[in-house]
């Protein structure tokens, strides 16, 4: 086998396209996948974390605020009526509202068994 002639010295060499080019090219194309996959994955984490936050936070101020309005309502009918007469009036309306809840239940679904 013949062994290749080397370059005559007179004649110019091609420059070649192996720079620092394809460095450019490999980081550009690990940062896109790297994006679109924290876009696919971490930004809908990102909120259903908010969302489970706020709701958590919703919640716990809502029921410090109906326990507070309670108390509140309870005060002050203490204060405008007998006693009895307050707790008559507030266990009637937490019974009326009970019984509509409980109209508004869906019956378990029947389970067939064959």
């Amino acid at each position: 086998m013949a062994t290749p002639a080397a370059p005559r010295p007179d004649t110019p060499v091609a420059p070649t396209k192996v720079s620092s080019d394809w460095t450019v090219q490999v980081a550009d194309t690990i940062e896109s996948v790297v994006g679109s996959v924290r876009n696919k994955t971490a930004a809908p984490l990102e909120t259903v974390a908010r969302a489970l936050v706020y709701g958590i936070i919703v919640s716990t101020m809502g029921v410090a605020a109906l326990v507070l309005s309670t108390i509140m309502s309870i005060r002050l009918l203490d204060y405008l009526l007998p006693i009895w007469a307050a707790y008559a009036i507030l266990g009637g309306l937490f019974t009326v509202a009970g019984l509509l809840l409980w109209r508004k239940r869906r019956p378990p679904s029947a389970k067939t068994s064959k």
